[in-house]
């Protein structure tokens, strides 16, 4: 084979998914190519107007449904621990009326051991059902971690395009662990408190009619403060919790692009653009927080109300005769414990606003419709011979806004296509399509004949190798990283793939070789040498189809002389798409397309290209103008 030079890109980006297949890349692990459209532009993040109470809590109970047999247990000991808890007011005031009055010491050692034996048992119960809970909980967590993350590998690059990741990173985090906390403690505290009330209220009717009476009065004044309080409060947490989203969203770009902010000397403009952010959540966080703090205080209230009418009335029948001072006991200690169950709820209201609002949160993501769907029947592409044929291709990323305009062009197998032009022409918008990153609005774009969205996803991106210009590594030792070509390769042939590279050397002078653990995205290798492990990655995946992205843009002559021997090597008996704009290193293509606004303008050899003395020749020769070069 004739001796050519290419230009190509960085992430050998053959791709890894779940499953691991030899000679090919991994599903779904081609990297992104580029943004979203025009200048990378991202779209707004509004989130959907979330569902009902009752709509999310239907929702969670079908994720609860696989532990049922726990929650039937959880809610016998709650049962049990609640019951006995009440117990002990009881005995209370029995101890004063028949011992404490009548002088029974005997008696009242009786009594005092069983109520001790009473509480331990309710302290025993409490901490198996705090066990059962949590390890219930952790499973259900994992499950809704994996299912949310899972969905969101199906998704399309344009719901990326236009969802910050912070926010969803805090939909993973934050929204699922105050979810779990729910699910863990307060579920729990709920159904106690709830248990703890009903059960006051039926010893205390049972003990004496009138004074139960004058214990509730305050008691619908009560629920009419929290309904109120709890349709603000839940609205409030919302958006604070939307707010925290965005925060992070600020801060992933922030510690992302901390090395630009430096050079450019930006760190006072960051800084006011993140306190702009943070006083934002700061205001809504006040908002929610203030109608929070609400209830707590005037359930005190409340409950102090309670006890002053209990005192009045209660004293009054003990007067009269018609009460003991062990009953009056008995209920002010009931009184006490029915406010603290109240005042529970009060605080529980306010965190199951949040977490509710969490989950809102979460299933909006898990209802969000992947725009790339699987063909029904869709074809697994196993053997490629190459032939892409785009044909009168439309294709845009906002309505009404083409980006690729009536293309049509024909990549035979094994051959090399060469796409220039000036930056926002469309070049990596083709790889996207191709890649199927994004489906197009008319036309056909076909590989070996088959229509691109009659395949199976997974295994046409196995079958495409994308080296990008920005490679992306991860925080992971070398091995592994070209590893994530094809995940069950063995060390040698890791080690052949990164010989064929170019890349063996420089890594066998790492501290630890092969072993050497990568900063996060690589940042301790030069880019030169980021980009020969890419290609390795690449090597190792062995691609039917070749796509290469700027891989020499930014590097110096002898790293590029190394990298275009290991394109080399890599492109032979595939084919290959190759960006450029270096348009030296693309002489020896097959074929030169020639891209502007969308449309291909011009296309043919280079000696052809140059002949025409049109788009080509004006871009060539602008290059090497005063370089002696001549115009053949």
């Amino acid at each position: 084979m004739e001796r050519r030079q290419w230009s190509g890109g960085g992430n050998g980006q053959g791709g890894a998914g779940s499953s691991v297949n030899r000679g090919g890349l991994q599903p779904g692990g081609v990297a992104p190519v580029g943004g979203p459209g025009p200048g990378g532009r991202r779209f707004g993040t509004k989130i959907e107007k979330p569902r009902d109470m009752r709509g999310t809590l239907r929702r969670l109970l079908g994720y609860l449904r696989p532990y049922s047999v726990t929650l039937v247990a959880a809610a016998i000991l709650v049962v049990a621990s609640t019951f006995l808890d009440l117990v002990g007011p009881y005995l209370n005031g029995v101890a004063i009326d028949r011992f404490i009055v009548r002088r029974d010491l005997v008696g009242l050692g009786r009594i005092v051991l069983l109520m001790i034996g009473v509480y331990l048992v309710v302290w025993a119960l409490r901490v198996v059902l705090a066990r059962l809970m949590v390890a219930m909980v952790q499973k259900m967590m994992r499950t809704m971690r994996e299912q949310l993350f899972g969905h969101l590998q199906t998704l399309s690059l344009s719901f990326f395009d236009q969802h910050p990741h912070g926010d969803l990173m805090s939909r993973l985090t934050n929204d699922l662990d105050a979810l779990g906390r729910l699910l863990a403690q307060n579920v729990t505290d709920l159904i106690g408190g709830l248990l703890s009330l009903v059960g006051i209220v039926v010893m205390m009717f049972s003990i004496n009619f009138w004074l139960s009476l004058g214990s509730m009065f305050v008691f619908p004044l009560m629920l009419w403060f929290t309904g109120w309080v709890g349709k603000r409060t839940r609205q409030g947490f919302r958006d604070y919790q939307m707010r925290i989203g965005q925060l992070n969203g600020e801060l992933e770009e922030i510690f992302s692009g901390q090395r630009v902010i430096i050079a450019f000397g930006q760190e006072g403009s960051t800084l006011s653009k993140f306190d702009r952010v943070n006083e934002e959540t700061r205001d809504v966080g006040i908002r929610a927080q203030t109608y929070a703090t609400l209830i707590p205080p005037l359930m005190g209230i409340f409950s102090n109300a309670n006890i002053a009418i209990l005192a009045g009335l209660g004293g009054w029948m003990v007067i009269r005769g018609w009460a003991t001072v062990g009953t009056i006991l008995t209920f002010y200690n009931y009184s006490r414990r029915f406010a603290g169950p109240l005042r529970q709820l009060g605080d529980l209201y306010n965190q199951i606003q949040s977490a509710l609002a969490g989950a809102e949160r979460v299933f909006e993501l898990l209802d969000q419709q992947p725009e790339i769907l699987e063909a029904p029947n869709a074809i697994v592409l196993d053997k490629v011979k190459g032939d892409v044929v785009f044909d009168h291709v439309n294709f845009s990323y906002v309505p009404n806004v083409p980006v690729i305009k009536d293309m049509s062009f024909h990549a035979e197998p094994g051959k090399t296509l060469a796409l220039v032009g000036p930056t926002g022409a469309g070049k990596t918008t083709m790889i996207n399509l191709l890649s199927r990153f994004y489906d197009i609005q008319s036309g056909s774009i076909r590989i070996d004949g088959v229509e691109l969205r009659d395949y199976n996803k997974a295994s046409l991106r196995r079958k495409l190798g994308v080296v990008l210009q920005d490679t992306f590594l991860f925080s992971e030792s070398v091995m592994e990283n070209i590893r994530y070509g094809r995940l069950d390769a063995t060390d040698e042939e890791v080690i052949a793939a990164a010989t064929l590279a170019n890349a063996d050397q420089f890594i066998r002078r790492l501290p630890q070789g092969y072993q050497t653990e990568l900063s996060e995205r690589g940042s301790n290798l030069s880019q030169g040498q980021r980009q020969l492990l890419a290609i390795a990655r690449a090597i190792l995946a062995d691609p039917g189809i070749l796509i290469l992205d700027e891989a020499t843009s930014s590097v110096d002559t002898r790293t590029e002389q190394h990298i275009q021997q290991a394109l080399l090597r890599l492109m032979e008996g595939r084919t290959s798409f190759v960006i450029a704009h270096r348009l030296s290193t693309i002489r020896e293509a097959d074929t030169i397309l020639v891209i502007n606004d969308g449309e291909i303008i011009e296309r043919g050899t280079h000696q052809e290209l140059l002949a025409q003395r049109g788009f080509y020749h004006h871009l060539y020769m602008s290059q090497f103008r005063g370089q002696g070069v001549a115009e053949v």
